[in-house]
């Protein structure tokens, strides 16, 4: 790899651990010669959990130039390739360029409602339910051909990178982040004389629009991007795809995702 990183912006929760960790990380990076910038940087840097890892890219405005990393402050933290034991190592490793990058894709997703159209990005997934979280009636299309209708709980849509969050708690498969799919997974999904509905999850490919049509009784949703909620009334549709802008993810030399499952998961 022959990037050459000068300027770092931090992005960090405001819990005593996460705020020693970014005075600590600052310090070593200005007596490595880094500035530390607010606007247009080459390595956004998050300090915390994956919640601070979403929260910057959400934050950086899903900006392609940059190369993304997190320190690891939190819990799980899959998403955060340095441990806290690791700074100086990761410090090391930038000097020298011995790291490699991971383009990862981004959701796109429109909401159209009868009085408006509503454009958001995300990285992990979107979950779509009934507003008063009463049973979710949703006509489910892949580039316009029908898959199904659902009736159940609700529908979580994921990127690979988000194949390993929510949609792991649903029975959803991982996939590897660095392919650009997206999966529909069902949420306690009806199957009786009345209902049939798919009970396991469907992974589409890149380049492929997924819909989401409401019957116009469930049309008031309540809908998940990324953990942020927001209730959209009288919806017409959803259209969700995997955009082609991509994330760079800054990965150490020695990363490699199948270690990283054994690692967090089992």
């Amino acid at each position: 790899m022959t990037r050459k990183i000068n300027s770092v912006k931090l992005f960090c929760n405001d819990n005593a651990k996460s705020q020693a960790i970014k005075e600590l990380i600052s310090e070593k990076l200005i007596a490595n010669k880094y500035c530390i910038v607010n606007e247009s940087p080459d390595l956004c840097l998050a300090i915390g959990g994956d919640g601070s890892f979403l929260r910057m890219v959400k934050g950086n405005n899903f900006k392609s130039e940059p190369l993304y990393v997190g320190i690891n402050a939190g819990t799980l933290g899959f998403l955060q390739e340095i441990k806290i034991d690791d700074i100086d190592d990761f410090i090391y490793k930038i000097n020298n360029n011995l790291f490699k990058v991971d383009e990862i894709g981004i959701q796109e997703t429109k909401i159209v409602t009868i009085d408006n159209t509503s454009i958001f990005y995300s990285l992990n997934e979107i979950v779509l339910r009934d507003k008063d979280l009463n049973t979710t009636k949703l006509d489910i299309k892949v580039d316009n051909a029908k898959l199904e209708k659902f009736v159940g709980d609700g529908i979580l849509i994921s990127t690979s990178t988000g194949s390993t969050a929510y949609n792991l708690s649903f029975g959803g498969a991982i996939v590897a982040n660095n392919l650009h799919t997206l999966q529909i997974t069902p949420i306690a999904p009806l199957n009786s004389k009345s209902y049939r509905s798919l009970i396991n999850s469907i992974i589409i490919p890149e380049n492929t629009f997924i819909t989401i049509i409401p019957e116009k009784e469930n049309a008031n949703l309540l809908v998940t991007i990324d953990g942020d909620n927001n209730v959209y009334n009288n919806v017409e549709k959803i259209e969700t795809f995997v955009n082609k802008k991509r994330i760079k993810c800054l990965r150490l030399e020695n990363y490699n995702f199948f270690e990283k499952i054994n690692e967090k998961f089992l």
